[in-house]
């Protein structure tokens, strides 16, 4: 559903946010698994596109929501495929979704606590960043692989809370993934936000039972 009221700023010292389908458009990512490595790894194994696509579909699905599913040192290894060289040749792709450059100023002129918590491997994140530079709006950029833990596990949220000591009652956690979100809320972060949109190229998604932002103006008090 989509966004019906504003976050309660006044109650929210902490903002962590997520980083692909969230602040930066998902479309990236989705071109690049489904699309872009395919046909690379058919033209590395000379199979057809269909047999490479049906592979690296049943090898992604066989570690979806572990930390394995979201490190490209993994998935180099298993491809035997240099991805994040393949990564760079295509980071022209990468861009912001609408309007997050001004949510991003709006949380530091109003003094909020800002943490980048992406699941994105570091080389995937050093890769975004050189084509949508962000950090300076950041306390932090935390990769859950210095977790050993994704952020769909509790371990994760124990560790980040151990690191940078937020009160989970004061901090709002924007995310494009239902499961993590539910995970942030086993956790006690109190206040919850989806994306309705992570993908500017696709359909909306459901964010239920969680509130979703369609365009961070729209939570912006202005």
């Amino acid at each position: 559903m989509s966004v019906s009221i504003k976050p309660d700023w006044e109650n929210i010292d902490t903002v962590l946010l997520d980083m692909d389908g969230t602040i930066l458009d998902l479309s990236f990512d989705n071109f690049f698994w489904k699309e872009f490595m395919p046909q690379m790894y058919a033209e590395k194994k000379q199979i057809s596109l269909q047999q490479s696509q049906q592979f690296l579909k049943d090898s992604y699905a066989s570690v979806f929501g572990q930390l394995q599913w979201y490190c490209l040192d993994y998935w180099s290894e298993q491809l035997e495929i240099d991805i994040p060289a393949l990564k760079m040749s295509v980071k022209d792709r990468v861009a912001f979704r609408p309007h997050a450059i001004e949510f991003l100023r709006f949380l530091q002129d109003n003094n909020k606590r800002v943490i980048l918590a992406t699941n994105a491997h570091p080389k995937s994140l050093e890769i975004k960043l050189l084509n949508a530079n962000f950090h300076q709006y950041f306390e932090d950029l935390s990769c859950s692989h210095e977790f050993g833990h994704p952020k769909e596990e509790q371990v994760y949220w124990q560790r980040l809370q151990e690191k940078y000591r937020f009160d989970p009652k004061r901090t709002l956690f924007v995310d494009d993934a239902v499961r993590i979100l539910k995970a942030a809320e086993d956790f006690g972060i109190a206040h919850l936000l989806g994306i309705s949109q992570p993908d500017m190229t696709l359909d909306k998604i459901d964010s239920s039972p969680y509130d979703a932002v369609d365009d961070f103006l729209d939570i912006i008090d202005q």
